[in-house]
């Protein structure tokens, strides 16, 4: 291991200098990867005391932006022609909902399984959609689907160690793209996600669901209106027990049974040990506190417990199927991570991951200011002073202050569904933006920004959780970067087309 020179000391971090071109090059180096829905399959190289050593390499080097993608209204393409590329559980449910979205084409499918291909080929079929160009039986088809001519929009729904080269290529292509989470699995990634966009001036959104859910986005109204005076803590968090789930293999050469495509979702559990999924709980309340547009992220401390689930399971795996003998002598991540973050000016975030143990689902998201609070999970409570809202408070504050984007799809995103709507309202908002010329609520730094935290996590447990630098994505520009809007200030003017049930039976969970 490489001797790290310790510049500067300070009460809260461990700051070191270095060059910004190779910070985390080699941080969580993805060596021939693993694609998508089942695309490519491939291992996932083992984190080595190098590799994480390499995280500190340019911490303090300033990004000289080309061009603020904050804010930035792409010109206006009223028919958007999508290109989507993995079929299994989440690209098949992505075209589901685009063909429900007024001025949307689903013009080109791809994944490495012809069946995955076929069933969303189907499903646009029996809705009455035309048929789809088609690009399967090769690793790298996706890069013909990039390359056609008449595409505007790449939907990129891979496993993540083929995000940030899709993403990229898409925006070189001149289109603009939206990428499952994480966008990015290196800081070396989220710098090329970022210069590209920036160069490309190509969009290129991370599709953190979340950030439309119905509670959250009531609660970011009430926060953008001042009812909890001024946000001063966050708690965001991704607690789902995937462990029976991450070790289930296929039953059959179609990848089915609802099963991750060649265990690729295994071997990032196995491989690195950090909060290696933070988006889901961490988006929300960064649009909450307004990071990248008017604070950022400054440091970063993180602590892992040990692995108390998955190595047992394993041995007990390995006993009677000798497949499971790749990992006999992994490190898997610890159960539970738990990340602290100060901002610029002096706020906190708290963000979790478990997807390992025995647990209730939850995000947390708790939101806190100076004159109230919210905590989602295990009940939705609001609090303005010190007393939780009753139910009839509740049912007033929902009336006064659910964003006009629910009044107007969230009872059509509950039909055509995704994760109880938010998956939907997430598209038909992105569309809406793209058809109108408008800025997309998610730009290529929070994506950039949110998916960085699980590399920075893994060097600070691996640094007896030592605080670690968070970079500054937007180049100095969060200062004067306004927030998004959240009231349909400006269009919302794309239809739902009516919502049909599929005439036939579709092979639609593959993963």
């Amino acid at each position: 291991m490489r001797i790290i020179n310790f510049i500067e000391l300070t009460r809260n971090s461990i700051i070191m200098t270095t060059n910004r071109r190779n910070f985390l090059k080699t941080a969580t180096f993805a060596g021939a990867g693993a694609m998508a829905s089942g695309l490519v399959s491939a291992c996932t190289p083992k984190q080595t005391e190098s590799n994480l050593a390499a995280i500190v390499d340019s911490v303090k080097k300033q990004h000289v932006q080309k061009f603020n993608m904050s804010g930035y209204a792409a010109p206006a393409i009223p028919i958007v022609r999508v290109g989507v590329i993995g079929l299994g559980d989440r690209g098949s449910g992505a075209v589901q909902r685009l063909s429900y979205i007024d001025g949307v084409e689903i013009t080109a499918l791809c994944d490495l399984r012809k069946v995955a291909v076929d069933g969303s080929q189907k499903y646009l079929t029996s809705v009455g959609k035309p048929a789809a160009r088609e690009f399967y039986g090769d690793d790298f088809a996706w890069k013909k689907l990039i390359e056609l001519p008449d595409l505007d929009l790449i939907y990129i729904v891979t496993p993540w160690i083929w995000h940030t080269k899709m993403a990229v290529s898409a925006m070189e292509n001149g289109k603009h793209t939206c990428c499952e989470v994480p966008i990015a699995r290196t800081i070396d990634e989220a710098w090329q996600l970022v210069e590209t966009s920036e160069k490309t001036k190509k969009h290129c959104m991370m599709l953190e669901n979340c950030c439309y859910d119905f509670f959250e986005l009531l609660t970011l109204n009430m926060a953008r209106q001042g009812m909890f005076g001024d946000i001063i803590h966050g708690e965001g968090a991704y607690i789902h027990n995937l462990l029976e789930m991450n070790f289930r293999k296929p039953q059959d050469d179609k990848q089915t049974d609802n099963a991750y495509t060649n265990l690729w979702r295994l071997r990032e559990n196995a491989t690195r040990n950090g909060n290696v999924y933070p988006t889901h709980g961490l988006g929300p309340v960064c649009q909450a506190l307004k990071i990248n547009r008017g604070d950022k992220m400054d440091l970063l401390s993180s602590v892992s417990t040990a692995d108390f689930s998955m190595a047992p399971k394993e041995k007990e795996l390995l006993s009677t199927d000798p497949m499971y003998a790749e990992f006999k002598d992994s490190h898997f991540r610890g159960n539970i991570n738990t990340s602290i973050i100060k901002t610029a000016l002096g706020k906190t975030i708290m963000v979790q991951h478990d997807t390992s143990s025995t647990q209730p689902y939850s995000r947390i998201h708790l939101v806190k200011g100076t004159k109230g609070m919210v905590c989602k999970y295990p009940i939705e409570h609001i609090a303005l002073g010190e007393e939780w809202a009753d139910e009839a408070k509740m049912k007033e504050l929902y009336e006064k202050y659910t964003p006009e984007i629910i009044k107007r799809v969230g009872e059509l995103a509950k039909k055509v569904g995704g994760h109880g709507g938010m998956d939907f309202i997430m598209d038909w908002r992105t569309i809406d933006c793209l058809r109108n010329g408008l800025p997309l609520d998610q730009n290529v730094y929070d994506g950039a920004l949110w998916s960085s935290i699980a590399p920075l996590s893994e060097w600070s447990v691996a640094n007896k959780s030592q605080s670690i630098e968070v970079p500054d994505f937007t180049g100095g520009s969060w200062k004067t970067n306004k927030p998004h809007e959240i009231n349909l200030e400006s269009g919302g003017t794309t239809k739902v087309l009516d919502i049909k049930e599929p005439e036939a039976e579709m092979q639609m969970n593959v993963k």
